[in-house]
């Protein structure tokens, strides 16, 4: 069969309804999503051989449920991975590429003007909230959301606001500088949602902000890991203990289905956005966050539901986030009239048969700059995590496809000598060590193909313009060094003072103490003239949370505001 035959058989596979678990007459399953953030592959109790990481909550849910040794986020950083979760989606059906804009880095070294990006889902986008919520589940959310859009035109009933930090300081459950990264707020806000909803079939997405930059951790929880030996991978004490924290706040919404004895009556399924930072390698694997070696999109992922998943059994299928729209759907016996991306894992949950896909994909069109962990030399040298890149993984096999190299030099007439494909067999080689693109044709023509064949099912934008600012003679690192951005320095503005605590009450018009995009655009504009006010967000903005307080403003913003004083 024909590549582009195969893959439009299997989009309208992925449109038709969707058979479920949950039969007329039958209590519907409750479904509880726990989202990290930033989660690196290696960076829980199950998967570290160092013990040096403590996970005790997640080893146990790992051993109640099935571990999916292949378990992958759809894209390499957060917004557009949670996109793709909540849409059921490949970023071509949605146009979420990156965090605020596609070409960051340096500009005279980006080859092809990058696919502009699109900040976020709209309400044309369904979601599985939308779908379950027609079919009669409450549904909430409580943590960070990345998106500009409201929750409730997603279909999530309940989320407190402000939605893009996980907490409300006016809820009761709010805990404040005992809860640095909003864990146990959150978790209380997401017990009392299962709490009120018992009698009913319910939907919790709980994302949490750790362990994403900047790591902070309870007191205690930190000196417990300081007390400890240093960890021979090089994470340190506070990196340990925000995820035994993020662990900690697990084990309290499990205790909470416990207690409320709707433990059997639950699919939890636990995985994270993204591979982890680089201050956590995940060797082998190769990579991290914001890049698509395996280091960058692997991730922990368990899936519990007792009387369905057979505890402690793994799966070494790749399964991918896009995957738990179809897989949500089937367990509620709901349907859907959109095409999905993803298949249900229901299959695999049961051991009674394998997926009928045979690829899986990713697709980003831009640029990010801050090198991974053993990236591209070329890459490195430049300061980019990521070139315009796609890829496939089918079966063992993976084929990473560079942008640049394809439509500037040759393509696949040159693809002997042009960098612009890597095959890999992961089976053998999951650090991504040896390409074999050209000791084995064969399987990278297959691969390429098979992808090429993906871009016109899913009408993926390329990019193919090459970019006039492109120098190929500007400076960059030799060999072996990469580059460092040089810190921006603000220009001197006009003579309006504003001091930063007046002016961000000026911008933080819903007085919840995180300024959001919207409310940053609308303030006042001394403060982004001059510069592009996505761009000028994005620096404050220093987590990536979608919202920036008073602290993150006041460190990012001079005191003296001018035209230039973002």
């Amino acid at each position: 069969m024909k590549p582009i035959t195969r893959f439009l058989i299997a989009a309208a596979i992925a449109a038709a309804p969707i058979a479920g678990a949950a039969g007329p007459g039958a209590r519907k399953p409750n479904i509880l999503l726990i989202f990290a953030d930033d989660l690196g592959w290696q960076d829980v109790g199950f998967n570290d051989s160092s013990g040096f990481i403590e996970t005790p909550h997640l080893d146990q849910l790992a051993r109640d449920g099935m571990v999916f040794t292949n378990g992958y986020a759809a894209m390499g950083n957060c917004a557009p991975s949670r996109a793709c979760l909540l849409s059921g989606n490949y970023t071509p059906r949605h146009d979420v590429y990156a965090v605020g804009t596609t070409n960051r880095g340096r500009k005279d070294q980006m080859r092809l003007v990058p696919v502009p990006n699109t900040a976020s889902l709209t309400k044309e986008h369904v979601t599985f909230a939308d779908e379950l919520k027609t079919a009669g589940y409450a549904t909430g959310i409580f943590g960070k959301w990345h998106f500009a859009a409201n929750p409730a035109d997603l279909g999530f009933d309940v989320a407190p606001k402000p939605p893009l930090t996980g907490w409300d300081p006016k809820l009761p459950d709010f805990k404040g500088k005992e809860d640095p990264k909003g864990i146990y707020s959150m978790t209380g806000a997401a017990c009392r949602f299962m709490e009120e909803n018992k009698d009913r079939p319910f939907l919790l997405y709980l994302p949490h902000n750790a362990i994403h930059t900047g790591l902070a951790a309870r007191k205690t929880t930190l000196a417990r890991f300081e007390a400890k030996q240093p960890d021979p991978r090089g994470r340190g004490a506070l990196y340990a203990a925000c995820t035994h924290d993020l662990d900690d706040g697990v084990g309290l919404v499990l205790q909470k289905l416990k207690d409320l004895g709707l433990e059997d009556d639950t699919l939890v399924v636990f995985t994270s956005d993204n591979g982890a930072t680089q201050q956590s390698s995940q060797e082998p694997l190769r990579g991290s966050k914001g890049g698509y070696y395996e280091g960058g999109i692997r991730e922990p992922f368990i899936v519990r539901w007792p009387g369905v998943v057979k505890p402690g059994t793994k799966c070494d299928v790749p399964v991918i986030n896009v995957d738990l729209f179809p897989t949500f759907l089937a367990a509620a016996g709901a349907t859907t009239a959109k095409t999905l991306d993803g298949e249900s894992l229901l299959p695999l949950f049961k051991q009674d048969g394998p997926l009928r896909r045979e690829a899986i994909f990713w697709h980003f069109p831009g640029y990010i700059d801050n090198p991974v962990n053993r990236g591209r030399e070329i890459d490195v040298r430049a300061g980019f995590r990521s070139r315009p890149v796609s890829v496939i993984r089918k079966g063992d096999w993976k084929l990473h496809l560079f942008h640049e190299e394809w439509q500037l030099d040759g393509g696949r007439e040159k693809l002997a000598t042009n960098d612009a494909v890597e095959l890999y067999h992961l089976s053998g080689d999951p650090g991504e060590r040896e390409n074999l693109a050209n000791a084995n044709p064969a399987k990278r023509d297959e691969l390429l193909a098979d992808l090429l064949a993906w871009f016109k099912s899913t009408g993926a934008k390329l990019p193919d313009q090459p970019n006039p600012a492109f120098n190929p003679n500007a400076s960059v690192p030799p060999a072996g060094q990469k580059t460092v951005q040089p810190a921006k320095q603000p220009k001197k503005g006009p003579s309006r003072k504003l001091k930063r605590e007046a002016a961000f009450k000026e911008f933080d018009t819903s007085g919840d103490g995180q300024v959001t995009l919207a409310e940053f655009k609308a303030g006042p504009k001394s403060w982004t003239a001059g510069g592009d006010p996505e761009e000028v967000f994005k620096r404050i903005d220093a987590d990536t949370s979608g919202g920036f307080s008073l602290a993150e403003f006041t460190a990012h913003v001079p005191a003296k505001a001018g035209k230039d004083g973002r």
